[in-house]
């Protein structure tokens, strides 16, 4: 399978100054740095510090010499750190950006003054400093990550959780702009819901690979049974988890098959995330379901949704990439009695193990295998969500409005029971009615994509500064705006 998502986050590397300022905190900010992205697994790319005086740039020919690095290994760099050890050069800083062109997330940063220390030589003034290159950023239109504080220091904790955060958000930027969806199987007929544009998607840089069902059964139809793929792929489905004691090897090698058929079309596509029709046609012509061919993708990193949902498939993959966590996409399914901020989400049973967070019972599906026969329905991966933090995300293609859109929030997963067939996860969201109500007026669809622990706030960055797709970030306190005034003509 592709490894995209496992690739190093690379990031390059700025320390901006302003030449009548003292030298060292230039140095220092530099090796801060680079040890800090050596600590937490991250590639650098910046110029040797001799490169340039003080190993910084306080000019426009510094700028130039960057802006050519960085436009060199274009095809690797997935954000910039600019770092102010004093009060930088504006103009350099915004030349570099400008001539390089590399649109990518940047992380601005500004080291603090210390109280005794503001003499001459040896204030640093980069509180100033980071306001001025915000304000050529914005001159020139470009997007930046703020830090936690407006100033903070590079070799504190503090700096160290925004880089990790900011690392997040770079992945999942790079991801969601370059990632190839595989749609197998056509939209199942009954769910309108499941409807998207794929002229939209590639707009934002997503491309949607198709493949026909059919053709898809008949190429696991023709693996042999004594494939050493297939029996690899047997070995795996028989350690994922615990197996009804009727299921009969034929069923399990039927299963294998289909899945390994799955993994070697999305391989040679170079697909990351794929969607599947998943009833009732594969089941009638085949024999066995792809939930667990779909939750085994998933618990990789290769999020495959259901329904050829591939909407949700690109969710589950945005909250893939912020976390490196196993995502699933569930149905906002039932209420929990009268509770008002609890509801529960629910699927047949294609949720990944690490999302359940406990070892699932394999059998078949139980709707379904009621209306056609559970011999030909084996292949759900089903239990209850073990409780803990969770975070939901929901991507949808308007065609009406011309673009992406979305919305996504925070919640938890509780214990609470629920005596359901298949995936279960009992939830509970602060003010859930309002986050149902804009998603009804809005034109949402019924999934919901989810992933273990809270990432909201990487995600929200992500897609709302740097994809430029309109959001709706529930429970979040709403960033201050200008309030431009109506005159009267």
């Amino acid at each position: 399978m592709p490894a995209s998502i496992h690739r190093k986050v690379n990031l390059g590397l700025v320390v901006a100054s302003r030449a009548f300022f003292s030298p060292e905190p230039c140095a220092a900010a530099r090796n801060d740095v680079s040890k800090l992205f050596s600590d937490l697994g991250i590639e650098l790319t910046t110029l040797p510090f001799a490169a340039t005086p003080n190993g910084a740039v306080q000019s426009i020919e510094d700028a130039v010499l960057y802006a050519e690095h960085f436009k060199h290994n274009r095809d690797s760099i997935d954000g910039l750190v600019i770092c102010l050890p004093n009060f930088g050069d504006e103009i350099a800083i915004a030349e570099l950006i400008n001539r390089a062109k590399l649109n990518i997330p940047i992380l601005l940063q500004a080291s603090n003054d210390e109280i005794d220390k503001v003499d001459v030589h040896s204030r640093r003034d980069a509180f100033c400093g980071k306001i001025s290159v915000s304000n050529n950023f914005w001159q020139y239109g470009v997007p930046y990550t703020e830090t936690t504080s407006h100033t903070v220091d590079t070799d504190g904790l503090e700096f160290r959780s925004d880089v990790e955060r900011f690392a997040r958000i770079c992945r999942t930027v790079r991801g969601l702009r370059n990632a190839r969806i595989g749609a197998i199987g056509a939209r199942t007929g009954p769910f309108q819901t499941m409807r998207y544009s794929e002229k939209l998607l590639q707009a934002s840089g997503v491309t949607v690979v198709t493949a026909d069902l059919s053709e898809m059964i008949s190429a696991a139809e023709k693996i042999s049974d004594n494939d050493e793929d297939i029996l690899n792929v047997f070995k795996k489905i028989k350690a994922y988890g615990r197996i009804d004691s009727h299921i009969t090897s034929s069923q399990i090698l039927k299963q294998a098959k289909w899945t390994s058929a799955v993994n070697r079309w999305i391989d040679k596509n170079g697909c990351d995330i794929s969607a599947i029709q998943c009833w009732r046609s594969l089941q009638d012509n085949f024999g066995c379901a792809t939930c667990l061919t779909m939750s085994m993708a998933g618990e990789e990193l290769m999020p495959s949704a259901c329904e050829v949902d591939v909407m949700g498939a690109l969710s589950m993959y945005g909250l893939a990439l912020a976390s490196m966590a196993p995502p699933a996409i569930l149905d906002w399914n039932n209420n929990y009695g009268s509770e008002a901020d609890m509801c529960v989400c629910t699927h047949c049973g294609n949720f990944p193990k690490s999302f359940m967070g406990k070892t699932p019972n394999i059998g078949e599906l139980d709707v379904l295998g009621e209306a056609i026969g559970r011999s030909k329905c084996f292949g759900a991966v089903k239990g209850n969500v073990k409780s803990g933090p969770m975070t939901y995300l929901r991507l949808s293609s308007d065609d009406r409005a011309g673009t992406i859109k979305c919305y996504l929030g925070q919640g938890d997963f509780t214990d609470d029971p629920f005596p359901m067939d298949g995936g279960i996860a009992v939830t509970k969201v602060p003010n859930l009615r309002q986050l149902m109500r804009f998603v009804g007026q809005n034109g949402f669809e019924h999934h919901v994509a989810m992933v273990r622990g809270h990432y909201a706030d990487a995600v929200n960055e992500a897609i709302t500064k740097y994809l430029c797709w309109p959001t709706y970030h529930h429970g979040s306190e709403p960033e201050p705006q200008l309030q431009y005034p109506v005159r009267f003509k």
